[in-house]
Formats: C-alpha cells, structure tokens, sequence
C-alpha cells in the first residue's frame, strides 16, 4: 500500500537551487556505472539514475552510453576491472555505495566520480567539506546522524512500554559514534536505555545477537550501511524466532522482514544522481558541487512481521506509512 511520500529536509541541498548557467554539453555522454553487486540489469537503483539520465534528455544509443560494471561482491575484482574501466575512457564513473568508491580513489584515476554512499564522507577522509568537496569527487550521502532519534520515537510508538534498546552498529563506519551519540541523546529524551553492541564482522554479529537476547532488549534498532544490509535477513529472522522488533533505515531491511525502516527513498537518491553527471558534462568540476543529503525520507512498515510478533501497529503510524507490506 503506497501512501505520498513524506518531504523532509535533512540538510542543504545546494543542486535543487538555481544552479548557474553551464555551457551546452560537447558530444555524448559516456558513463561508467560500478557497484559491488551480481550483475543486474534491472536493479532498480540502475534503473532509477538511467531513468534520472533519460529526463534530463539523455537517450542511450544516441547521446549517452552507460556501461556497468558488476564486482560480484569482491573488492579484488573491482580493483581488476579499474584498469578495463579507465580504458574505456568514461566521462563520469558513477559508483553504488562506498565500497566500490574505494577503487575508484585510486591515483591513477582522474576522471570525475559520482558516487552515493552510507557513510559521513567527511569523516571518512573521501571529501574536505560537504560544501567544498575538493578533488575529483561528488555526490550523495545517505548517512543523517539525526535520523536515529526519529528510529527511537518509532520504537515509542509501536512499544509504548519497552525500555530496553539495543543498537547494533559497525563501529569502523564512519560517523558511526555520532549517530550513536544522537542515539543516546533520544533514548534519554524519550526513557529508554540504549546497550551498544558493536558489530564490524559476521562473528561480532552473532555475539551480539545472542548476548542482546541475554539482555533481554525488548527492540533493536540498526545502524544501517553495506554490512548491515549485507546481513538483513538474518537479523529478520532473529526478530522473529526471539520476537525481538528490528528498526532500521532503509527500505530493504523492511521488504525482507525487520519490522520497520525510516530513511532516504533510494529511487530518488539515484535519480538525484544523473544531476551530478549532467553538471561535469556540461563543465563543471565535481569537487565544486556540494555533497547533498536526501531530500525524500519514506517510512515503510511490515504488518506482516507486525503480526508474527504479536504486535497491533498504531493507526497514527499506519496512516503516516509510504509503505505499508502485507
């Protein structure tokens, strides 16, 4: 069930004001698109920045050629492909996510990266300033400190009486310990205790799982990046077989069982993409375009887990979902 989507602000987004005039692009545009995931042509993150591309009057086989390049989930076969890629001589690299940004950052790559990534840029030493980026890099980040307290009125609402909340988080993401302290900030505000588990491998994350049960946390919310996702059936069947919520912030941590997510609509950030592309084929430099934030925030819920947890989702929340799965 499909409701209108929820407009927030989280930060300045410089691209959506009147930009200054740029020269009319010179010839095609040649794009390489990189991701970490199988090859699929249908992705639908692939789908939205082509989409993205087509709207600002770009058509594949005339003006633009986009070539994907899929890293299967390995980082040693991306850095294989960079030379492949570079000798293709795109225009603009566009990477899905941090992880394939990292062999883009290589010093033998100067050609001008667009990139989407969960973590703070800044802290992660990719960018000097969201404002100034600096070098040969752009793009879009889906990291918002901030948002953790929104995750924890969910948990109020759904759970009126817990108290109890544990937050699994890759400490070496970066910006991680800020939205820690955001977290830990609301809970405050809003009566529940946080217990901090730390989860940077597989093996940390059964530790965790198992000693959070021990806790008896009565909800966990999720810091959401690759790694997370990576493991997000998992943490949907833990929730279930010890009928403990799982909050989280991307949609496909709901679609594939947690019982909640509230963050960036991923459509419309890879859309928000092509804008990058079409500003440096049109001449301008991608470290002097700013660093933007999501400007599209979707709460989806999962009545089905609802359900299989015991739990009646509020009306209020049902009526404010974007997304409601059965």
């Amino acid at each position: 069930m499909k409701r209108r989507m929820l407009n927030g602000w989280l930060g300045l987004s410089p691209l959506l004001a009147s930009p200054p005039a740029l020269a009319q692009p010179k010839g095609p545009c040649h794009v390489a698109w990189v991701s970490m995931d199988k090859a699929d042509s249908s992705s639908p993150v692939f789908a939205a920045f082509r989409n993205g591309m087509a709207a600002l009057g770009y058509t594949e086989g005339r003006n633009l050629t986009v070539d994907a390049w899929w890293a299967d989930g390995s980082v040693p076969r991306l850095e294989q492909m960079r030379d492949d890629i570079l000798r293709r001589k795109p225009d603009v690299i566009v990477t899905q996510g941090g992880v394939a940004l990292g062999p883009m950052r290589h010093a033998s790559v100067t050609v001008p990266v667009v990139f989407s990534m969960s973590a703070d840029p800044v802290d992660a030493g990719i960018v000097v300033s969201y404002a100034h980026p600096g070098g040969n890099v752009t793009g879009i980040t889906l990291f918002a400190a901030e948002m953790a307290g929104k995750r924890l009125a969910f948990v109020r609402e759904v759970l009126p009486g817990a108290r109890r909340v544990a937050v699994i988080a890759n400490p070496l993401h970066p910006g991680a310990q800020r939205e820690l302290k955001s977290a830990r900030d609301a809970a405050a505000t809003l009566g529940l205790t946080l217990s901090y588990f730390p989860t940077p491998s597989s093996t940390e994350l059964d530790a965790a799982l198992a000693d959070l049960v021990k806790a008896r946390a009565e909800a966990v919310l999720v810091f959401s990046d690759g790694f997370a996702l990576a493991n997000a059936d998992r943490l949907a069947a833990f929730s279930l077989q010890h009928r403990i919520p799982v909050v989280a912030g991307w949609t496909p941590f709901a679609q594939r069982g947690c019982l909640l997510a509230y963050g960036p609509q991923f459509v419309d950030v890879y859309r928000r993409l092509a804008t990058y592309v079409d500003r440096i084929h049109r001449g301008a430099r991608a470290g002097d375009l700013p660093i933007e934030q999501p400007t599209k925030i979707e709460l989806v819920l999962n009545l089905k887990t609802a359900k299989a947890l015991g739990l009646a989702m509020p009306q209020a929340l049902l009526l404010r979902a974007d997304e409601v799965i059965q």
